[in-house]
């Protein structure tokens, strides 16, 4: 300090008029050698590949040093081991076609199943049929359990009475699989 330097005044004194504590002013910095912790962390992070900083941190302490966490994160982020965190990947988006109105009757058919419960808790699907043209309902089929035989055997009767759809239209689940 200039202060101490320049004028015959005791530290304490140098020290509050600089703003410093006299702590702040014996302070000597450790200069401590990093290859050793580099070593390890390298060891640990080629035996084991995919440890994060936690567990390689853990595993250093079980080893029985004591080096501070923020020290090692330190030397852990500036060997580039930071493991990338795998995100939930995004499904790409489509581009789905306009629907097209049918032109006649009969022509386009959609069908989709619903599910709900009664006053008593009891659940029950449905399974709708649509026509597209003049959106009207063509019949529901109500059950506790729609098995596929029943489905078909539902579908062979709308058939009969109304005559079979040039298509038919459903949304992409695993229902009709």
């Amino acid at each position: 300090m200039q202060l101490l330097e320049s004028y015959p005044v005791i530290i304490a004194i140098c020290c509050a008029i600089a703003g410093l504590s006299r702590c702040a002013y014996y302070y000597q910095p450790k200069l401590s050698d990093d290859s050793v912790i580099v070593s390890v962390l390298s060891a640990i992070t080629e035996r084991y590949l995919r440890y994060g900083f936690l567990k390689c941190f853990n595993y250093i302490r079980k080893l029985g040093y004591k080096w501070n966490h923020k020290c090692i994160y330190r030397l852990y982020c500036q060997l580039k081991l930071n493991l990338r965190i795998n995100r939930k990947q995004r499904i790409p988006l489509r581009n789905p076609k306009k629907l097209s109105a049918p032109s006649k009757r009969g022509e386009c058919w959609s069908m989709d199943f619903m599910s709900d419960r009664s006053r008593n808790q009891r659940r029950f699907r449905t399974s709708n049929v649509i026509d597209d043209f003049n959106r009207e309902a063509l019949g529901i089929n109500i059950a506790v359990n729609l098995s596929a035989s029943r489905i078909t055997r539902y579908l062979d009767n709308l058939a009969e009475y109304h005559g079979y759809p040039l298509k038919i239209r459903e949304d992409n689940e695993t229902e009709f699989t």
